[in-house]
């Protein structure tokens, strides 16, 4: 176990106390925004705003100024829907999935990681709203009882099923985001003054930091990460469903499902990596995002990018295996027809383009890495694209064919929610803790740099014949009054 240990590299780097790694953490909150953030921040909030006012001049124009068509119904807002649903699949994974599974890793990164899976689900449900080209009766979609009698939904319609999938991933992301976040807002409230101190207080609900605090603590998270684990496969599975439950060719197939989940699970750590790369260098915290998160995240990445790309392969040989004309021609379509770059960009940025990471200079370089995740993150969408436009602009009659090009109104609202996305992120990053510092600290005695160097003298010295000492791990339950921990 000692020489594992001493192998595996450290979470956290340099020689840290808890007290420094209160003071890094802590440091964003509590100084004047830099002007890089601020500079990020104005440029962000100004895409919101158009994007905004486009959403208002479509509400007051109408879907007529989109660039659908009678074949072509669903195109850019849906395919931007199913792009932000997959961005946010990566916060649930890191934050339940790994924590079941105890893996350490994850606590530099849990945190923005869920934050990143709230304003990405948040981003998502504004289109299937403004799609229905009515958003002012969205509450249709809800079954309510009204004065002659219920108004009762199709509880048939996978559409209706992702009403369901979204709002409830939502709650649960939400709840499990918060729930984390309160001994850390506990411990701002204590290093606060004035009317930030009465804020925090009030967000920290009564934390002291006490061992029944703490037990029933970790007993909350553990089952919501028990209730969000089944979340990562459920969720994109639903959204799939739209499509496979369709007779389209190119959508009806049973290989959507696991294709689909694979692909969210592939772009929502690209976007990790995205906002992890810009935060580690905004805020200073090289030492908690260490590249050996960024490789760890990067091995994902292979895996899930392969995965992505056995399913490529495999709905082509469906396709061939299945004798059925239109299946073949509407995949063939997709990479020979008229919108064969399209699908050729999605092969480049999701099968070529992760394989790069078997090389280790790249794996482990940041800017490498933060190019590469661009890259999968527009391969992403352009699957998005492929799938639905690709399948419905070729129609069983010739005479019914149709090109799609998107409107400026359609673009800059697509744009207008990346603004809306990194405005809330860079709020967040100020406002709150961006690392669970409590959590980092727990696996400082096991996995910070001290730690590791000590274990691998220690090792050293066990193999030149001499008795290595096993390193001290404390057991002791927290601190009942600190809450810094």
């Amino acid at each position: 176990m000692i020489q594992e240990s001493a192998v595996r590299p450290p979470l956290v780097l340099g020689d840290k106390t808890y007290s420094q790694m209160t003071e890094d953490i802590m440091k964003p909150l509590e100084t004047k925004p830099n002007l890089l953030w601020f500079g990020a921040f104005s440029i962000a909030a100004l895409v919101m705003t158009m994007g905004f006012a486009l959403i208002g001049y479509l509400f007051v124009t109408g879907t007529g100024v989109w660039g659908l068509n009678k074949t072509v119904g669903w195109a850019w807002d849906i395919t931007n829907f199913v792009f932000w649903v997959g961005i946010g699949h990566a916060g649930t994974l890191i934050s339940a999935v790994l924590l079941l599974f105890r893996q350490k890793w994850r606590t530099s990164i849990n945190r923005a990681a869920e934050a990143m899976t709230i304003f990405a689900v948040m981003c998502a449900g504004i289109f299937p709203v403004i799609h229905t080209g009515r958003p002012w009766l969205a509450f249709w979609m809800l079954p309510l009882p009204n004065v002659h009698g219920s108004l009762w939904v199709n509880f048939n319609s996978p559409l209706l099923w992702d009403v369901f999938a979204i709002s409830t991933y939502l709650t649960v992301s939400l709840v499990f985001w918060y729930i984390g976040l309160i001994p850390d807002i506990a411990t701002v409230r204590d290093r606060a003054e004035g009317l930030r101190k009465k804020i925090y207080g009030a967000l920290a609900f009564g934390w002291n930091g006490s061992a029944r605090t703490w037990a029933r603590y970790e007993v909350v998270c553990l089952i919501l990460a028990g209730l969000s684990t089944p979340l990562v496969l459920s969720v994109h599975t639903i959204v799939s469903f739209d499509f496979a439950t369709s007779v389209i060719p190119g959508w009806h197939t049973t290989i959507f499902p696991p294709y689909f989940v694979a692909g969210a699970i592939f772009s929502g750590f690209a976007m990790v990596h995205t906002l992890m790369i810009l935060t580690r260098s905004i805020f200073k915290l090289e030492e908690y995002v260490t590249m050996y998160h960024i490789e760890l995240m990067n091995i994902v990445i292979i895996i899930t990018g392969s995965v992505v790309g056995l399913a490529y392969g495999t709905e082509f040989f469906i396709a061939w295996y299945s004798g059925v004309e239109y299946e073949q021609y509407a995949f063939l379509n997709r990479a020979f027809g008229p919108f064969a770059w399209a699908y050729w960009t999605m092969i480049t940025c999701n099968v070529i383009t992760p394989q790069l990471f078997w090389f280790n200079s790249i794996r482990k370089s940041a800017v490498a890495t933060f190019i590469i995740s661009i890259f999968v993150n527009i391969g992403m969408w352009f699957e998005r694209f492929v799938i639905i436009v690709t399948s419905l602009h070729r129609d069983y009659l010739p005479s019914s064919w149709a090109m799609y090009s998107p409107t400026f109104v359609e673009i800059g609202i697509f744009i207008g929610t990346f603004g809306l996305f990194f405005t809330l992120f860079l709020l967040f990053a100020k406002t709150l803790p961006v690392i669970a510092l409590h959590e980092i600290k727990t696996v400082l005695k096991t996995s910070g740099e001290k730690y590791k160097q000590a274990a691998a003298s220690r090792v050293e010295k066990g193999s030149a014949g001499e008795s290595p000492v096993m390193p001290e791990i404390s057991l002791a339950r927290k601190p009942q009054q600190e809450t810094e921990i």
